[in-house]
């Protein structure tokens, strides 16, 4: 096998900018200043604080894939 062939192919699902808005949110929630939509409730769950980010991101029009649907 060549060298390009054993990489494993990046399947980036959002944009960098993205994941900017994301590490974001992640450092307030470690920080405990997240907060929840109208609640105002203090977010602890890491996957609320990355869908909070992602959230943001399309809001400002970032390459995101649309939210799944349950």
């Amino acid at each position: 096998m060549t060298a390009t062939a054993a990489k494993k192919k990046s399947t980036r699902k959002y944009s960098p900018s993205a994941s900017k808005n994301v590490e974001t949110e992640m450092k307030e929630m470690k920080k405990g200043t997240l907060k929840s939509g109208k609640s105002g409730k203090k977010v602890t769950d890491p996957k609320q604080a990355i869908a909070i980010g992602l959230s943001k991101a399309r809001k400002e029009g970032k390459k995101v894939p649309p939210p799944k649907e349950s």
